[in-house]
């Protein structure tokens, strides 16, 4: 995966089980947050920080995205218990995971990163976390977000 290329279509399901694809959200800029693990230390960390700065990325008029191989029942719960604002989908089988090149050294989950898809479907920012102990700062994800609408 390298910035510049066509971002791969996907189909998964939501927390809700609705189905969401991605070219179908294209016309807007979207940001894929690839996590480990539900109600887990770190990704609960990064997912309340996202919650906690939500203003400023609904500001960007980016549409945001959480992605890991968790249920969509898992998702359902993730975010009543944390009043999360964000849509998360369920990549079970961990094809979108591999890809996007977001694979972890873990089989079968998500490695911790960002890729920002431009409104005309390429991928202009990816970014992998080489340690998943360690997440993406907001602040980071939101400049690369207003780069990506230039």
């Amino acid at each position: 995966m390298q910035v510049g290329e066509d971002a791969p279509d996907f189909v998964l399901k939501d927390e809700n089980g609705d189905s969401w694809r991605l070219s179908e959200n294209l016309g807007k800029t979207i940001v894929l947050i690839f996590y480990p693990g539900d109600d887990t230390p770190v990704c609960t960390k990064q997912l309340c920080s996202i919650r906690d700065n939500w203003e400023k990325y609904v500001a960007t008029g980016a549409l945001v995205i959480g992605i890991s191989t968790d249920s969509s029942e898992s998702h359902k719960k993730f975010i009543e218990k944390y009043n999360l604002p964000i849509k998360l989908l369920s990549d079970e089988t961990a094809d979108v995971v591999k890809k996007y090149g977001m694979q972890s050294w873990i089989p079968g989950y998500s490695a911790r990163g960002v890729v920002i898809i431009s409104k005309d479907g390429k991928i202009v920012y990816h970014k992998v976390q080489p340690l998943s102990i360690f997440r993406p700062k907001d602040d980071e994800i939101i400049e690369a977000i207003r780069a990506a609408e230039k």
